[in-house]
Order: C-alpha cells, then structure tokens, then sequence
C-alpha cells in the first residue's frame, strides 16, 4: 500500500484508527486499538537497518519495567515462552509440581508441562474465578515447588493470602498477568506480586504487538537466567562464544517492540475508552436477568477486563451455552465459550484429571460466554449484542436463574 493510500484509510477512518478490508457487519470478538502513533512508530523500525532484536526492545524493557515498577523486564515471544524461561531460570523441571489453575489461559499454563513439570491443578473462587488458596494448600506435596496464580479476565488473584500460603511452604509465586494488565489490588499494579509475573501481547489484550510478551522481576540474578535462557546476545553471536545454558532463541523483534512501545505509551488512554465499553454493556445487561454481569472483588481498586464475560444462570446448560454463542455467531457477533477447562483437556486428560475433579471450575466455564469487547464497539451495536444474547436465551428454553 502506498503512502497517500495509506493516508486517505485514515482519514476514512474514526478516531485515526486504519480502516481494513472487513465485513462491515460484521462485531469481532477482539479489535486492537492502534492510530498513526503506533503506525509511525513500526515504519521508522522498518526503515532502519535492524529489525531483529536490538534498540528498540531495550526501550521497551526499560519502560515497561518503569511503568509496572519492577526493576527488570525481559522481552519475549509469547506468555507462554515467558513462563518456560521464568520456570527454567529457577531449575523446576521432571520430578516437581507446579499449582496452577485449571480455569486460565491454556497457553501459558502449558509452560508447566514443556518445563517437564507436573502441572496439578487446584478449584477457583466461584465469583472471581481466581485460584483459592484453601484449596491450594490441599494440593501441596513434598515434590510441589511453585504456585502459578492467574488475574483471570483482569480480576486480581487473593495475592496477600496467596503470598502468605507460598512463604508459610517455602514455594515461589509465579503471577500470570497475560490476561490483566492495568489492574490494581489493593492499590497496586498487577505484575508486581509474584516473584517474576508474565504479560502477554497478543489480543485481546489492551496493549498488544501482535504476539509478545514480558517477563518482570526484582531479583537481578533471575533476571540474568531469564536473559540467558531467551537467547545470546548480539555480541554472542561469533561461534567461539561457549555458554552453559542453551537459549531457546526466544528474543522479541524490533517491529513489535515499537509497537509495543508506542501502545505502551497510549494505555492509559486505551484502558479508559474499554472502561467506556464497559459502562455501556452494564446499561444493557442490568435489564437481562438471565445473567451476572462480571464481578470486582473487595480487595481490587482497578479492573480492566480482557474480555467483557457473562455468566448465565444455573437453568443454563453447557450445550445451552453453546448455542447461544451459536446463534449470535449467525448474527455476526463473533462471542466464544470461555473456557475451556484445562482438566478437561486431551493433555491434562492423559494425566489422569476428569470431569468432576474440579466442580465451581467446571460449573462456572460451562456457563461462560465471552462477548464482543473492544474500544470501537459502538452503543448501538453493544445494545444488538446484548438483545441478541436475549433472544438466544429464550430459543434455548432458559430464563433467569439465582445465582
């Protein structure tokens, strides 16, 4: 595309945002925010003569770490590599389990298993959705040597009680925030809890690069394993360089750290016009009593969702749920089952977990949907989305239901 091309999209374009080829119709799931800041931002990277790994993923380290203050970050590809190298740094490995939870994002906690880790799974917080460490401390063994809590959705896990648990059995605590940057408990900015936390850049997420991640920490020689297990340096790249830990080459591009540094630059700005999203689908849900519109604990000062969920009352059943997501997709509303538990998963299932194992888990993903949630939804189209969801409840044979 050429420039003046490129120009006259944004100028058709609302809020400076890059109109594409699409179904105009058509309401994904998920829509990045990104202006000429960010479009500036990667074709100064693409007229420079590196694109790899170099200047420009230094920056963003350094100001990520500043914004989430922790005093290192370390770039990587994906949330997952994020807590392969974090579980790597800290030698967990065969013959040792790691806490997580099976109502999370199943990408990242597959770290546990590439690590060569037992992955052992604990309930969640019916409300929350977050790990619950009553029923974490049931699941500690002489062999379980971390705890890996995820801010699922963007709502803050109990981390005072989580921290207390871990330090009272001498584990690590690992945060997932690939679903919750922005968040705050009890005044603080998610990230800043476990002893390293891991974000992810891909979408839905506010800040995005397409694919990416970081990992932060305050422990210098963490962050020194988390560098050598990622890859070499620049200036390692000459064959006579011996290192004693093979990378993964697992190093995050020039191109998506511009990216990511520019929306890095703009979240504030972003995490308010979702919060504006947001404001809007409560309107219209408070007049469907079929469902629960998210819930925000006591203990967290600020949430910023990743996906606007829903959960449908108990006369909702799985397949009921499916249909629902069914019938809005025929209506071009892109919505999605949210999630699927990992217990119940062909992996985890071979580990010997099964349907039962984990009951407010299974309760709460088979009656989940994910809508639509992004900083270009419209009133109009929320409010389509929302009656549409009606009216799929009623085809369905369910109404409202107590929670």
């Amino acid at each position: 595309m050429t420039e003046l091309a490129l120009m006259q999209d944004v100028d058709n374009a609302d809020d400076g945002v890059v109109a594409g080829d699409v179904n105009e119709s058509f309401i994904p799931l998920s829509d990045p925010d990104i202006t000429l800041v960010e479009i500036e931002a990667v074709d100064s990277i693409m007229r420079s003569p590196r694109l790899s790994s170099g200047s420009a993923v230094e920056a963003f380290e350094a100001a990520f770490a500043e914004y989430v203050g922790r005093a290192y970050a370390v770039a990587v590809p994906s949330g997952t590599i994020g807590l392969l190298i974090a579980l790597k740094s800290y030698g967990i490995g065969p013959g040792q389990e790691v806490i997580a939870s099976p109502y999370s994002f199943r990408e990242t906690a597959h770290a546990i298993s590439i690590a060569g880790a037992k992955p052992v799974f604990a309930d969640i917080d019916y409300w929350a959705g977050t790990l619950l460490p009553a029923k974490i401390e049931t699941r500690i063994t002489a062999n379980t040597r971390a705890i890996v809590a995820c801010n699922n959705n963007g709502h803050p896990a109990p981390w005072s009680e989580l921290r207390a648990l871990a330090k009272q059995h001498g584990l690590l605590l690992l945060e997932d925030s690939t679903e919750a940057i922005g968040s705050r408990y009890k005044g603080a900015l998610v990230g800043s809890f476990g002893d390293v936390a891991v974000f992810d850049f891909s979408q839905p997420s506010p800040l995005t690069c397409g694919e990416g991640g970081m990992v932060v920490t305050d422990d210098v020689d963490v962050a020194v394993a988390l560098r050598r297990h990622r890859s070499h340096r620049l200036d390692e790249r000459a064959s006579v360089v011996v290192s004693a830990t093979p990378p993964y080459q697992a190093g995050m591009s020039n191109m998506a750290a511009a990216l990511g540094l520019a929306q890095l630059q703009r979240l504030e700005e972003i995490l308010e016009r979702r919060r504006l999203t947001e404001h809007l689908y409560y309107k219209y849900v408070q007049s469907f009593e079929g469902i629960k519109d998210p819930y925000v604990g006591p203990d967290v000062t600020e949430m910023n969702w990743f996906l606007y969920l829903v959960h449908l009352g108990t006369r909702f059943s799985r397949s009921s749920r499916d249909a629902i997501v069914d019938d809005l997709r025929v209506e071009q509303v892109e919505a999605a089952a949210y999630c699927n538990p990992l217990h119940l998963q062909r992996h985890y299932f071979d580990l010997g977990y099964r349907r039962g194992d984990y009951l407010v888990t299974e309760k709460v993903a088979d009656r989940t949907v994910a809508l639509p949630f992004h900083t270009h939804l419209t009133e109009d189209q929320i409010s389509f989305i929302v009656e549409t969801m009606k009216e799929a409840s009623i085809n369905v044979g369910a109404g409202a239901a107590i929670y």
